[in-house]
C-alpha cells in the first residue's frame, strides 16, 4: 500500500504539471488534450478509491487479523487522504479548464452567428435595393405603355383614314374622328384616380429608384467572384 500511493503521487505529480502547463498558456487547451487528462486522471482517481477502501477495512474490523497495523497504518492514512484531496482539486481544475474552453468556442459561435446575421441583413439591404430599383422601372414602364395607348391609337386611326380606301371620308369627318381619338384616351386614361395618384407621386418614385440606382453597384456577371475585395456585393465572411 505504501508503494502504491507512491507510485500514485507520482502520476498525480505529471499530471499537476501539465495542468500547470495548460493554464499557463495565453488560450484555453483544444479538448482532445484536456479529454486525455481527465481519462488519465480518472484512471488514477480509481486506484486511490481502491486504495482508501482498503484503508477503511483496515483499519475496521479486519485490522485486528495483522497485529501491530495500527501504528503503521496511521501514517500511511494520511498519505491517502492527501491523495485524494490532490486528485479532487486536479480533478476540479481539469474541469474549469474544459469548461474555459467551452466558453472560448461558445464565443467563437457567437461572433459567427453575428457574422452570419450581419450577411443576412446586407443580403436584405441588397433585395430591398433591388426592389426599389425594380419599382421605379416599372412605373417607368407602366407610363410609357400608358403614353403609348394614348398615341397608338389616333395614330391607328389617322393610317386608317389616309389609306386610298378611305378616300371616300370627307376631310371635315376625318378632322373630327382625330380629335375625337385623340381627345377620348387622353381624357379616359389620365382621368384615373389610380393614374393621377402616380403621376402626383412621380418625384418620389424618382427619387426612390435613384436612391436604389446608387446604393446597388453595377457588377458584371463574369466579375463577381473573381473582382477585387472592394468590388463584391457581399463580403465574404473570414
Amino acid at each position: 500500500m505504501q508503494a502504491a500511493a507512491v507510485s500514485y503521487l507520482e502520476i498525480l505529480e505529471g499530471v499537476g504539471e501539465r495542468l500547470d502547463e495548460f493554464e499557463g498558456r495565453t488560450d484555453p487547451p483544444e479538448i482532445p488534450e484536456l479529454s486525455a487528462l481527465l481519462r488519465q486522471l480518472a484512471g488514477v482517481r480509481k486506484h486511490v478509491v481502491r486504495l482508501a477502501v482498503t484503508r477503511a477495512w483496515l483499519d475496521g474490523p479486519f485490522g485486528a487479523q495483522f497485529p501491530g497495523l495500527a501504528g503503521n497504518l496511521r501514517p500511511l492514512s494520511g498519505e491517502i487522504d492527501h491523495l485524494e484531496q490532490l486528485s479532487t482539486g486536479q480533478a476540479q481544475a481539469a474541469r474549469d479548464l474544459i469548461a474555459l474552453r467551452n466558453a472560448v468556442e461558445s464565443n467563437r459561435l457567437a461572433e459567427s452567428a453575428n457574422e452570419l446575421g450581419r450577411v443576412s441583413n446586407r443580403i436584405a439591404a441588397l433585395a430591398n435595393t433591388s426592389n426599389l430599383r425594380m419599382l421605379g422601372v416599372a412605373y417607368i414602364a407602366l407610363l410609357l405603355g400608358l403614353i403609348s395607348a394614348v398615341v397608338l391609337i389616333p395614330n391607328t386611326a389617322a393610317t386608317i383614314l389616309g389609306m386610298p380606301s378611305a378616300a371616300w371620308v370627307p376631310g371635315l369627318w376625318v378632322d373630327l374622328v382625330l380629335v375625337v381619338l385623340a381627345i377620348v384616351p387622353i381624357v379616359v386614361v389620365f382621368s384615373r384616380p389610380w393614374v393621377r395618384r402616380m403621376l402626383h407621386g412621380w418625384r418620389s418614385y424618382e427619387s426612390r429608384s435613384g436612391e436604389g440606382l446608387a446604393d446597388l453597384p453595377e457588377v458584371p456577371p463574369q466579375d463577381v467572384n473573381s473582382g477585387p475585395a472592394a468590388e463584391r456585393l457581399i463580403r465574404e465572411s473570414p
